[in-house]
This record gives C-alpha cells, sequence and structure tokens, in this order.
C-alpha cells in the first residue's frame, strides 16, 4: 500500500493543483457535449468524474486525463433520438428511452474496450506514422478553438409554430462582446506572464481564480457556468453522487433487437474512444519523454466506461486539450488525474454555487492558450522539407478531423500512408542476373516480395530463352506474404512446364513451410542447405543475438 501511495504521490503539490486547474476547465467543454448528445449535463459530469478516476488510478499513462468527450458524445447523438422513438412504439410507452439505451451503450463500448486491451490491441497504436500524429493534433487544436469561438455567443430558446422547441445561438454583440474578448484577453495575458515571473503558481488556475474576481467584486454582467447550463436547458450544476442505476435494468428490454441496435454505437465509440486516447498518450509520451502502456490503457478506458454506463454516467475516453492544460500545468503523476476526478465531484456535491460563478470567459481563454501549446506550428516550417506523401497526409488528417471525426481522419492517413508504403516498396524488388561455370542461370532478389511487388517480381523471369538449370537465390529478399509464396509457385509451375529445372534457395523457414504444405514437389526444388553465413544468423534469432552481444561480424 505504502508503495502504491509512493508511486501516485511523487510530485504531489503540483499534481493537486494541475487537477484542480483541469477539473475547472473541464466543466464547460464537459457541459457542452452534454447538450450536443441532447443529456442532462450532470450525466456528462458524472461520467467525466467515474471515467477520470479509475483511468487516473489503473490507466498506462500517468497525467493522461480522461471524461466525457465531444468525439464519443457526436456518435451518441442519433443512438438517443433513436432511443426516444422506439421507447414510444412499446406496448407501453416509456419516456426518455433515449437515456437508457445510451447507458446501455456505455457499458457495452466498455467491454469491447477492455477486450481491445486483453487481446493488446493497444500497440497498434505504433503503427500510426507520425504525419499522421501531427496532423491529428492540429485538427483538433482547431476543433477546440472553434469550439471556443461558439462560446462567443448565448443560446436563446425558440418555439417554432410547430411547438417544437430549439436553441439558437445567438452571437455576442456590442459591450457584452467587447467585455467577453476583455476577460478573455486578461486571462490569456496572466497564464502567459506569470511563468515569466514564477514557475511556483499555476498560471492557469492563477487567471481563472484572478478574473473570477474580476468579475464577482467588478459586477461584470458576463457569461458563468451557471448560466450557461441554464440556456442550454439544465437546472444547475448541483448533483448527488452517482449510484448504480435501477432504472436502467427495469426499462431496458434485453433481447436481441436491443443488442443490434447499441452495437454498432457501441464499436465506433469504442474504436474513437481508443484511438483519441492512445493518440493523446502518445502526445503525451512525447511531451514527458517517458513510455506509457497502450493495453493498460484500453483496458483502463473500458473499466471507466463501464462504471460509468452502471452509474447512470456517459462514456467517455482521453482528452487531449485537458490533458495538456494539465501537462502545462506541471501534472505529471496519477495524483493529478486523480485530484481532477474528486474535484469534480466536489463541485457538483458541494461547492455548485461558486462554481457557477466563474466566467466562461476565463476558461475560453485557458482553452485558447491550450490551443497555442498544442497546435504543431513546426509542420509549417516542415511541410516543404518532407516527402509530398507526409505533406498530403499531414494535410487531409487535419481537415478531415476538422470536417468529419477523428477515427475517420487517423484511419484515411493510415490508409494513405500504407498504400504509399506499399507502393513505393513494390518498386523496389530487382533480380541481379548472372551465369555460373556450369551453364546455371541465378537470379538474385532483392527487396521485399509482397503483394504490391509481385508483378514486377513475376516480370524478372524469361523461361522461355533461360537454360534448363535455373536458381533463385532470396538471400536478400524477405517473402512477406501470400501472395508473394503464390507468385513463387507460378514461377516454379511456369519452369516446370518448360521442362527446365529450377532451384529455390535461402526461402524463409516460414515460406518453406507454406510451400511444402502446398505441394509436395517442392521437396525437390527447394535447397534446404543454408550457406550464406548472413541468412544462417538471420533465420536463426539466438545465433543473431548472441552475435551482436559479442560483436562478431556477420
Amino acid at each position: 500500500m505504502t508503495e502504491f501511495i509512493r508511486k501516485i504521490a511523487q510530485n504531489p503539490k503540483d499534481d493537486v493543483l494541475a487537477g484542480m486547474t483541469v477539473s475547472l476547465a473541464m466543466i464547460p467543454e464537459v457541459v457542452a457535449f452534454a447538450f450536443v448528445a441532447q443529456i442532462d449535463p450532470l450525466v456528462a459530469l458524472s461520467g467525466a468524474f467515474m471515467i477520470g478516476l479509475i483511468t487516473a488510478v489503473f490507466g498506462g499513462r500517468p497525467g493522461l486525463i480522461s471524461g466525457a468527450a465531444g468525439a464519443v458524445a457526436v456518435i451518441f447523438v442519433h443512438l438517443i433520438a433513436e432511443g426516444h422513438t422506439k421507447g414510444m412504439l412499446f406496448d407501453a410507452p416509456i419516456d426518455n428511452m433515449g437515456y437508457f439505451y445510451l447507458l446501455a451503450a456505455v457499458v457495452l463500448m466498455g467491454l469491447i474496450q477492455v477486450a481491445a486491451g486483453l487481446l493488446k490491441l493497444g500497440r497498434f497504436v505504433r503503427l500510426i506514422p507520425h504525419p499522421v500524429m501531427m496532423g491529428f493534433v492540429n485538427g483538433l487544436a482547431i476543433v477546440i478553438f472553434l469550439a471556443q469561438v461558439r462560446m462567443f455567443s448565448h443560446k436563446e430558446l425558440q418555439v417554432s409554430t410547430e411547438g417544437v422547441k430549439e436553441y439558437l445561438n445567438i452571437p455576442m454583440i456590442g459591450t457584452e462582446l467587447y467585455t467577453m474578448l476583455g476577460l478573455v484577453g486578461f486571462t490569456m495575458v496572466i497564464i502567459w506572464l506569470l511563468p515569466k515571473i514564477t514557475t511556483k503558481i499555476p498560471a492557469a488556475l492563477t487567471a481563472i481564480l484572478a478574473t473570477t474576481a474580476l468579475v464577482v467584486f467588478g459586477g461584470l454582467d458576463v457569461s458563468t457556468v451557471g448560466s450557461y447550463i441554464i440556456e442550454g436547458g439544465g437546472e444547475g450544476l448541483k448533483g448527488e453522487f452517482p449510484t448504480p442505476n435501477k432504472e436502467l435494468w427495469s426499462n431496458l428490454p434485453f433481447n436481441l433487437d436491443t443488442f443490434l441496435f447499441i452495437l454498432p454505437y457501441a464499436f465506433l465509440a469504442a474504436s474513437v474512444g481508443l484511438i483519441e486516447s492512445l493518440m493523446t498518450m502518445n502526445l503525451v509520451d512525447d511531451l514527458t519523454e517517458t513510455r506509457g502502456n497502450g493495453n493498460r490503457e484500453c483496458v483502463a478506458q473500458g473499466a471507466g466506461n463501464i462504471v460509468s454506463g452502471l452509474f447512470g454516467g456517459t462514456g467517455g475516453c482521453g482528452m487531449i486539450g485537458q490533458t495538456v492544460i494539465n501537462i502545462n500545468a506541471g501534472g505529471r503523476g496519477r495524483l493529478s488525474g486523480i485530484t481532477m476526478a474528486l474535484t469534480l465531484l466536489t463541485f457538483i456535491l458541494f461547492t455548485d454555487q461558486y462554481i457557477e460563478q466563474v466566467p466562461i470567459a476565463a476558461l475560453v481563454g485557458v482553452m485558447f492558450m491550450m490551443v497555442i501549446e498544442t497546435f504543431a506550428w513546426s509542420s509549417f516550417r516542415v511541410l516543404r522539407k518532407i516527402p509530398l506523401s507526409d505533406a498530403v497526409v499531414l494535410i487531409v488528417v487535419s481537415a478531415v478531423t476538422v470536417v468529419f471525426d477523428l477515427a475517420i481522419a487517423v484511419f484515411i492517413g493510415v490508409i494513405i500512408s500504407a498504400l504509399v508504403f506499399a507502393w513505393e516498396n513494390a518498386t523496389k524488388i530487382r533480380a541481379r542476373k548472372r551465369i555460373k561455370d556450369d551453364g546455371t542461370k541465378t537470379y538474385e532478389i532483392w527487396g521485399p516480395l509482397f503483394f504490391g511487388s509481385v508483378t514486377g517480381f513475376l516480370e524478372k523471369f524469361d523461361v522461355k530463352n533461360d537454360p534448363d538449370k535455373v536458381e533463385i537465390d532470396f538471400v536478400e529478399s524477405r517473402v512477406s506474404d501470400y501472395s508473394a509464396i503464390e507468385a513463387i509457385s507460378i514461377i516454379v509451375e511456369k519452369y516446370d512446364a518448360a521442362e527446365k529445372s529450377i532451384k529455390l534457395k535461402h526461402l524463409s523457414a516460414e515460406c518453406k513451410q507454406l510451400l511444402y504444405k502446398s505441394d509436395d514437389k517442392f521437396y525437390k526444388v527447394i535447397e534446404e542447405d543454408i550457406d550464406d553465413p548472413r541468412y544462417h544468423l538471420a533465420a536463426d534469432p539466438e545465433k543473431f543475438s548472441k552475435a551482436i552481444l559479442s560483436k562478431k561480424s556477420f
């Protein structure tokens, strides 16, 4: 137990202050996402508390902040609307049925994420190229910036002639706009200037407190956290301690129809949540020059979502904005995430009347400074220095993140990068040809042999004009997939049809095994003797490692 506490509280002062700062910055963003998903803000805040606490304690990346993120909330909008409609079609109609479907989907989302962690799928985040990472960071910074720009408006309820209620964003004008701009600028100046004077006081928290004091004691009429919640249809920040939602199990029909209805949303939310969490983890790794555990983070995120769904909260994932604020404020350990969650719970239970007085302008200023810190400004400098394909990937991922969705952007970026890589390597296949003293023609294959290069590989051979004895040497090539094995089989069949002798040398053990399994004739074609020292070591990892350790040449 002592060891556990020691690991959590390595830097208690900075972690506690950073966690308190992040909790304040968490509220307006979580509330805004609750409005997007059309759920009670307290549902989102409860989810942020539970997910944030569990991932902070058990996650694979100390310093990473999780909560009810917008990337996940957007996915559930259609589920909630459809769920309400389905609830009205029951024999005994149920109000707010979309909410119960949401909780079930969050639980299923968590189960999928836990399974991903247990299957060690978190390691696949290593396959995400750096241009995709830069595009992700830039795109998300732009998304967060645009979300803050929308704060320069206030919500107004309008009812159509058909009785449909709709909240419209009315832009600020005149004195209201200038006051908002002034307070945002005041907050940003404090965050920029204070670290130049002292680093013992957290700049973001100081800026929030100073701006709040200016508004309260100056009697300024501005938008606050409380007024923002009420404008969006909420009843305030005051809530209760989360408890298991018994209504979920009494109202939710447990049948195949329910499972098939929530499965697509749960799977997409789980995918988006893991991608954003793991990429945020990579960002923290780079900022802190340490390494997190992706698979452990997957399990913790899943466990957090399961508990959140069971206790009536919404789903969530790692939040890059709040994470960057935490890191910049000095939060490096698990205690910062724990403090964030517990402080958020304290706000909900006991200090709602005080937190509701915090001006939105102060939080917008903090988020603007976070956007400036997050955006990879170096990407402008390197665009002309990196390969064209990488530049295209960086720009495309940034644009798709802003216009569509983070998960779609990452998938597109990885696909483009993979296709470019495959095309470039497909052109690297080479065949060096030479004639031995006994008249045997040898093809020495160079380069990777895989699905992209098999066409070029097949074009290297002149079956008709080759002598009666031919060897194909794969010592400088790596047979990578089934397409490559099929291409080798085709070549052998062509030489057999021409009644010419064909021998294959230095094939990998896996390739030989598959060829033997496909046709017994390969026992006569493949030479088992390995006479090349380089291949001998590469084929035997243990000998290769010993050679490295003993610094032997090979």
